[in-house]
């Protein structure tokens, strides 16, 4: 199953690469971490690894390490604002439960 973004989330990151000035796409993985066990990581790669897959949504790459995918399968990347906040939400067909906080996640 591949990984997902809508309009916003492409917008965003395609912004972020341009300003960053380098970089082909945008790291989608999970770390162990936060009350309920695993946590979202997402970072710049300037370099795809063997073990890496990519999908290319909207003209933008993301990148998922082989361990990761097994977690990420099915993601579907959104960027939202809502009033003063903004940030990346994942809408992970895999959770079975979230913290409290929506910092970390379980499968």
């Amino acid at each position: 199953m591949a990984i997902t973004m809508t309009d916003a989330a492409a917008s965003r990151v395609r912004s972020f690469l341009v300003r960053r000035g380098k970089g082909i796409g945008l790291r989608l993985g999970v770390r162990t971490s936060g009350c309920s066990g695993m946590s979202y990581v997402l970072e710049f790669v300037d370099e795809i690894q063997d073990e890496d897959q990519v999908f290319e949504e909207k003209g933008v790459k993301v990148i998922v390490d082989s361990k990761s995918m097994l977690y990420l399968a099915g993601t579907e990347l959104d960027f939202i604002r809502k009033g003063l906040n903004e940030g990346f939400q994942f809408n992970n067909p895999n959770v079975n439960s979230e913290c409290g906080c929506g910092e970390s996640f379980n499968v």
